[in-house]
């Protein structure tokens, strides 16, 4: 039977995936494994987050974290914004790893990179987590300015993607 993408999750196998990796690739391979083993099928997970030079790469791979468990996207953003208040060199990048798990091997993975920096203020509506305030290298507006369409061509998790094919 195959399952759609968003069919199967960490919580329909019974255990919660802990995300205590050092590194995105960890995260994503511990993810893929636990449902590979679940199903029996051939599984993909990410893990990703977003490295900020003048922060000497936080939030990075507790980004969703970084501001509390129960953060929304507003929270985690402003505190962005207020550890970032003064700083004129705001390089950042977002950074996805991709693990690929066939049925009993070992996790193989990729890692995709979108650069850019970030913005003083938020601006769009479109995207999640730090999207409004993400402007990628080569564009003027943020992510969640740009659209799906777009950042779904250029995004880290795009990038990840496209080299994960080999692995399939």
């Amino acid at each position: 039977m195959l399952r759609s993408p968003s069919s199967v999750t960490g919580g329909d196998s019974g255990a919660k995936v802990v995300e205590d990796g050092k590194t995105y690739m960890e995260n994503a391979a511990k993810k893929a494994s636990v449902i590979a083993e679940y199903t029996g099928y051939l599984t993909l997970a990410d893990d990703a987050g977003l490295e900020v030079d003048a922060l000497n790469g936080v939030p990075g791979i507790n980004s969703k974290r970084w501001a509390g468990e129960d953060a929304t996207d507003a929270i985690r953003i402003a505190k962005l914004l207020q550890a970032l208040e003064g700083v004129t060199d705001r390089r950042a990048r977002f950074v996805a790893a991709i693990a690929v798990v066939h049925p009993d091997s070992t996790p193989e993975g990729v890692l995709g990179v979108c650069d850019g920096h970030i913005r003083h203020a938020p601006v769009g509506e479109s995207g999640f987590g730090y999207d409004p305030v993400f402007v990628p290298d080569g564009y003027e507006q943020t992510f969640a300015e740009l659209g799906e369409e777009i950042k779904n061509r250029i995004s880290h998790r795009a990038k990840a993607l496209e080299q994960a094919l080999a692995l399939l």
